[in-house]
This record gives C-alpha cells, sequence and structure tokens, in this order.
C-alpha cells in the first residue's frame, strides 16, 4: 500500500414542518425514503405526506431564524434521509459558507462519529466514521468509506482520490454512517459520503468569494448558474494557496466543478458532471510527540526543502478529471428508475527523497436504481433495488532513481527504472430494501446486498510476480423504526458488513534484499476482506427548544485490516498491512443543538457534538485487549452562537480530544489537547452578500492533529504524528447577484 504525501455548521435531524433552528446535530430529515438524493418536487410532496400520517408533522415551538431557510433540495434531503433506521446527518454549504472553507475539515465540524482533520493544510484529509481507515495516516486515496458525487460513485478498488474533494461548489453533503448506507451500495465499516453540487436552480447568476489570512493563504472562487428553459447549468472556479504552518507543507491548487442539466420532459431528465483539479502538495514527514512540543513548525529529518535538512519531497498532482452522467426516469405510478455512471482519470507523482513514485489511474463506475411505493395489506411499503459497480481500466506505479548519491554504488543515473507494479480489479454489489409500516408509526426495515469483489497485483520488474484474488459476500440487514409521539423516535439495526480491501493494501509482500529496489515490496500478499456484525439502537427528538440525536453502535470485526509504517518503507511512501484478530468496535455519537434565548432581534443557540469510541483488540496473542491506535477515545466539538436579525453573527467553539495511542502496545501517545475557535460575521439581509473573521487556535496550542502508529514503541518516541495549525486568522467575502 502507498502512504501519500501532506499534500457547519451541521444541522441534525429536523422534523418536516419544524424552523430551522430546530435541527439536531445528529441525524437529519423526517422518515428517510430510499428513493434517491437527488428527488422531484412531486416526489417530495408524497414523503410530506406520508409523514403525516406516520404522526410527524409537529406545530414547530420556536418560529426563529437562526442560520437561514432552506432550500427546497436541502429540505427534501432532509426528508429523504428520515427512513433510515440509523445515523445519518447532512451540512448545509450555507451554513458552512459563513466561515473559512479551506479544506474539508471545515465542512465536516460538529458530526458525531466522523473524526476529520486536515493535515499539513492540504487536500490530504485524514477522515475515519466509527473507526474506518484509523492507522491509514497521510494517504492520497482513503478507504473505509465510500465517497459519492451527486450519488456517482467516487470511491475505486484503489480507495477515494483526495484532490476532487473541493468543498466550494457544493450545495450540501449527506454522511450515512456504517451500514445506513446500504441503499447507495456502500457495505463498508465507515458507510458513505455524499457531495451534491449546486446547480443553475440554486445559484446566483454571478458570483464571487475571496478568503485569506494567516501562513499566505488565499482562497478564490468564481461561480456562475442559471436556468435556460429546459436547461440548467452550474460553474465553479477555484484557485488556492498556502505558504504553510510547518515547513515544507506549501500548497497550491486550480480546481473546475460544472454540471449541466436537461428537463425533456415531465419524466425524464438527465445531467452532466464534469470536475477537473491540480495541486501540489509539500510534504513534511512526521514528527514525534517532544518535537510537536517543542516546534511543531518544522518538518522531519530528511524532509525538509531546503538543502541543508532535506530533500524537497512534495507531491504533485497534475490534473485530475471526473465524467459523469446521471439520468432520471419517473413512472406514472411514482416509482423511478436512476442510471449513472462516471470515468476518473488521476495520475500522481511523489517526489520523494531517494526516489520518484508515479502511478496512473483510470477507472469507471456506474450505479443503477429503482425506487417504488406501494400500498401492502393496506400498509405503506417503499421499496428499493439497486447496483453498485466500479472497476479499473488501468492503474500502475513506477518507481524512478531521483537522488544519485544515495544509489552511488550501483552507478545509477537520473530517472532509471527501480520498480513497476500493475493492478486490476473490481467491486459490484447488488442490494435491495424494503421499508414497510408494519402498525401504524412503526417501520420495519429489510435489506440485504451481494457483494462481488475480484483484485489482481502484478509486480512485474525488476522481477515478475503476481496474485489473484476475489471475494463474494452477503451483507444482511434488519431495522425498525418507531415514532412515539410527533417529537421523539427511536431506532434499531443489526448490519452484516463486508470490506473488500483497496488493492493498494496487497503489495505488502516480501522485500527485495538487493539492486536499486532493495528494501520494496517484491510481491503480494492475499489480504482477506474485512467482515463486521453491527448493533445499533439510537433515539432522536426535541424537547423544549433542544433538539437532539443519540446513537449507540457495537460492531464485532474479522480480519480488520492494520498498518505499520516504519522509517523504511516511510523512504518509498509504503506501509505494512496485515489482517487483525478479532476486533471491537464500539461508540456513542450524541449532539444536541439548543435554542438557549431569543427575543425579537435574534437569537442565542448552542450547538454540541460528542463521539465515544473504543476500539480494540479482544483477545490477540502479542496485544491482548490493548486499544487500536490512531483515533482519540473522547472527542467534542461545541459552538456558542449568536444571530442577529440585522444580519451580525459572531460564534465561539471548543474542540476537545483525549489522548491518542500512536503505538500497538499502548505505551506511546500524542498528547490530549483543546483548542479554542472564533467567528463574525456580517450577512446583508435579502442580499446574498457576506464578509467574516475567523480566528483558528486561540491558545496558539501545540497538538498532533493525526497520528500513524507504529508497531511496538516499548515507551520510546517515534515520528509517527502530524501537527495541526497554530494561532491563525483569516477573512473573507463572499458577494453574488443575478
Amino acid at each position: 500500500m502507498v502512504i501519500l504525501s501532506c499534500s457547519t455548521l451541521i444541522h441534525g435531524k429536523a422534523w418536516a414542518d419544524e424552523p430551522v433552528h430546530n435541527l439536531p446535530a445528529g441525524k437529519t430529515g423526517s422518515d428517510r425514503n430510499h428513493t434517491g438524493h437527488m428527488a422531484h418536487e412531486h416526489e417530495h410532496e408524497h414523503e410530506h405526506e406520508h409523514e403525516a400520517q406516520a404522526g410527524m408533522t409537529a406545530a414547530s415551538s420556536e418560529k426563529i431564524m437562526v442560520h437561514h431557510h432552506r432550500s427546497g433540495k436541502v429540505e427534501a434531503a432532509w426528508n429523504n434521509l428520515k427512513k433510515i433506521p440509523g445515523g445519518t446527518s447532512i451540512i448545509d454549504s450555507k451554513d458552512t459558507a459563513k466561515r473559512s472553507n479551506a479544506t474539508n475539515a471545515d465542512i465536516f465540524k460538529f458530526q458525531p462519529g466522523l473524526f476529520a482533520q486536515a493535515v499539513c493544510g492540504g487536500d490530504d484529509l485524514r477522515i475515519s466514521v466509527r473507526g474506518s481507515g484509523v492507522q491509514d495516516g497521510l494517504s492520497a486515496t482513503r478507504y473505509g468509506i465510500n465517497f459519492f458525487f451527486d450519488g456517482l460513485p467516487l470511491t475505486t478498488t484503489a480507495g477515494a482520490v483526495n484532490e476532487l474533494q473541493e468543498p466550494l461548489g457544493v450545495q450540501y453533503t449527506e454522511v450515512l454512517r456504517g451500514g445506513n448506507a446500504i441503499d447507495m451500495g456502500s457495505t463498508l465499516l465507515g458507510g458513505a459520503i455524499n457531495y451534491v453540487s449546486k446547480t443553475g436552480h440554486d445559484a446566483d447568476r454571478y458570483h464571487a468569494r475571496v478568503e485569506a489570512g494567516s501562513f499566505g493563504y488565499v482562497k478564490e472562487q468564481l461561480s456562475s448558474g442559471g436556468v435556460y428553459g429546459k436547461a440548467d447549468y452550474y460553474l465553479s472556479v477555484t484557485n488556492a494557496y498556502r505558504g504553510g504552518y510547518q515547513q515544507n507543507t506549501k500548497t497550491s491548487s486550480f480546481g473546475v466543478n460544472f454540471n449541466f442539466g436537461y428537463k425533456f420532459n415531465d419524466h425524464v431528465d438527465t445531467r452532466l458532471f464534469v470536475r477537473y483539479r491540480q495541486t501540489d502538495e509539500g510534504y513534511p514527514g512526521y514528527l514525534t510527540r517532544s518535537q510537536i512540543a517543542q516546534d511543531p513548525t518544522q518538518a522531519q529529518k530528511g524532509y525538509g526543502n531546503t538543502s541543508t535538512n532535506g530533500y524537497g519531497t512534495h507531491t504533485l498532482e497534475p490534473g485530475s478529471y471526473f465524467v459523469g452522467d446521471k439520468t432520471n426516469i419517473h413512472f406514472n405510478d411514482g416509482s423511478k428508475f436512476t442510471l449513472g455512471f462516471d470515468y476518473q482519470n488521476t495520475p500522481m507523482d511523489h517526489r520523494l527523497q531517494f526516489t520518484r513514485l508515479q502511478y496512473g489511474i483510470q477507472n469507471a463506475s456506474g450505479m443503477l436504481d429503482y425506487t417504488r411505493s406501494d400500498t401492502l395489506f393496506g400498509r405503506k411499503s417503499d421499496t428499493h433495488v439497486g447496483v453498485y459497480t466500479t472497476a479499473i481500466l488501468s492503474l500502475w506505479e513506477t518507481q524512478k532513481v531521483k537522488d544519485l548519491a544515495h544509489y552511488a554504488s550501483y552507478g545509477a543515473h537520473v530517472g532509471q527504472l527501480i520498480s513497476h507494479d500493475t493492478f486490476g480489479g473490481s467491486t459490484t454489489t447488488f442490494h435491495i430494501s424494503n421499508n414497510y409500516e408494519i402498525f401504524h408509526n412503526f417501520w420495519l426495515t429489510t435489506a440485504g446486498a451481494l457483494t462481488y469483489a475480484p483484485r489482481q497485483i502484478a509486480v512485474t520488474y525488476p522481477t515478475y510476480s503476481d496474485l489473484h484474488t476475489q471475494s463474494l459476500y452477503f451483507q444482511p440487514r434488519a431495522g425498525f423504526r418507531y415514532v412515539v409521539n410527533p417529537h421523539i423516535q427511536f431506532y434499531g439495526n443489526v448490519t452484516r458488513g463486508e470490506e473488500p480491501q483497496t488493492i493498494w493494501r496487497y503489495l505488502t509482500g516480501p522485500l527485495y534484499t538487493s539492486g536499486l529496489a532493495k528494501g520494496q515490496n517484491a510481491g503480494g500478499t492475499n489480504i482477506k476482506p474485512s467482515t463486521s456484525t453491527t448493533f445499533e439502537v439510537g433515539t432522536e427528538g426535541n424537547w423544549r427548544g433542544t433538539d437532539w440525536s443519540l446513537t449507540y453502535y457495537h460492531s464485532a470485526i474479522r480480519n480488520e485490516l492494520l498498518s505499520v509504517m516504519t522509517p523504511e518503507s516511510q523512504l518509498y511512501n509504503e506501509v505494512l498491512n496485515a489482517n487483525a484478530s478479532p476486533t471491537t468496535h464500539q461508540g456513542v455519537e450524541f449532539s444536541t443543538h439548543s435554542v438557549l434565548y431569543q427575543w425579537a432581534g435574534g437569537v442565542v443557540s448552542l450547538r454540541q457534538a460528542y463521539t465515544y469510541q473504543d476500539f480494540r483488540f479482544n483477545n490477540d496473542p502479542t496485544f491482548g485487549h490493548n486499544k487500536l491506535p490512531g483515533i482519540p477515545s473522547h472527542f467534542y466539538q461545541g459552538q456558542l452562537h449568536l444571530d442577529m436579525k440585522n444580519g451580525f453573527y459572531i460564534a465561539a467553539d471548543a474542540q476537545v480530544s483525549s489522548s491518542v495511542e500512536a503505538s500497538y502496545d499502548n505505551t506511546y501517545r500524542a498528547a490530549p489537547y483543546h483548542i479554542y475557535n472564533f467567528q463574525m460575521g456580517y450577512q446583508w439581509p435579502g442580499k446574498h452578500r457576506m464578509i467574516y473573521v475567523d480566528l483558528h487556535n486561540l491558545a496558539n496550542k501545540h497538538y498532533a492533529t493525526a497520528v500513524i502508529p507504529s508497531y511496538q514503541a516499548a515507551g520510546k518516541e517515534v515520528a509517527a504524528m502530524l501537527p495541526g495549525d497554530g494561532l491563525s486568522v483569516f477573512a473573507g467575502i463572499d458577494i453574488g447577484f443575478n
């Protein structure tokens, strides 16, 4: 596996007729419909009617607007999500636009059950849901979560590329934790994240945004959207630069996000999506706990950007693009058929200490969904059938000589071939589910998925070795949702999950012992897919101006993939992978959103998100019941927010993390931390104009934002941590008009 370079306000679940401030911080939407994520208005009207029959259309207790009026599309998405009997949430970009949007970590704040940190200030997001991919550290391809653009698959058998996930130009983001993403074809431990783009129906005709601040940061966006008869378009262009807080973390990027929709008639519509992005990111390596405490701006020895302390290690992503199309066909009986496909081309160029690692991915993906609503024995019944598939068209990886001094004894020349590997594989999941109201306000969900995942890997130079594997798994699911009254509901589910490993993971076999490729992988290992059985229960609702969402889950996992990076493997951007003995993941996901005080001129609200995560070995021969390293057991985010009727707003928030284990023997850990942030801004009432100031880490706390674990630290400090940003100030202006 290759480890690559550094390169929200989130409304919770809202009952259908409640105001904006009554949105809990966790789950969102009312009775969630498995009919997809781009439904038409007449479908949503049907869903609201359905909600009324389910007793979920309570009159709201307060009428004050805290953040903004929801658009029809975002409210419809909330309503679609509410039928899933488990943990989900939604992020409205109108909220996240009120502060800096440098990386995706900025939009994933206040998400219970989701740990997301931007490392080195670049796109290589450290993200985990319920422990998915928790040991992955830095990587240009994320695994353990299925990512989607507008319901089209982004995740491939090599993972999901980071550089295409630009937060600007997105209207809202859906988060479906764990098995609650089965209707999107995801059977992974972390579930799914779906970015939904703005369209011509949602965007200003002319829009400009500029934000700038500490560490030489500046980001610009120009966008435009419009509707012309049956057609509409949206175009967003972004450009960003950051000099970096830590040495050798300079980043730059340029991206384009475009879509074009056409409605042929009341029954058929289609939309074309195009995304392009290029980036260049420095790679500072890792630090020890003491180094972060003393000077978090330093780079690891050998990974600096000057001749005295490093080799200028960095990663160039010269231009990745994603092209897709999604077509909806609506039938007279209210059923709907959706067909989508996409193509990705992702080149990568890593300038490491001694070598130059290049790879290229070409991938094709597709999805097919059919949804319908019926009446069965006098009760409502919603059915969803679909197929998710993704296949590698071409994937290769090449190492070449970069530093002659390191290879002087071989008489090598710059650019000489060291090793070459090729990969192939696909993942296809057939899924079916039914939501049935077996008696008034009590819904039963039954579902199942069948996943076939072949994999191929071949080391073709300097010697030849290949590996072929395949897996076929069935994943059943059952759940319930009970609406006690218009303000309270309970849910639960049991889900069988299966995670076929990304193809990089198989490249972890024997090492070459001589020649230019000494120390690099000479072959593959048959890594087994991870399987899990997850039990989940929860409740959500509203009481006296406070919305809440509370979920407990317990996952029994077999063959969980664990990774270790050694100083030697780091030289070649590789990690060692292996299936673990049985492990357990369990946790609590809790969020609230409370109106503390309101008057005619404004409202004070408090949003909180707390995640407890207990991931450990069951009874490992070496590590017993040790905790799995890489993620904090306790993680809290809270924000006190004042919104004035005249458009002025201020917010203060805190982020608190417990210590993070940094080795499997649990003798080395990152320090716990708490950081404080402050935002202030003004939105012109009735106009699309906004200015803001955003202050981060007010106490200038030195802390580790990400950890990639060592095997056995034996109480010694190991370079395994990445520092978070210090005290910083950002400001922005956002202007739109028609």
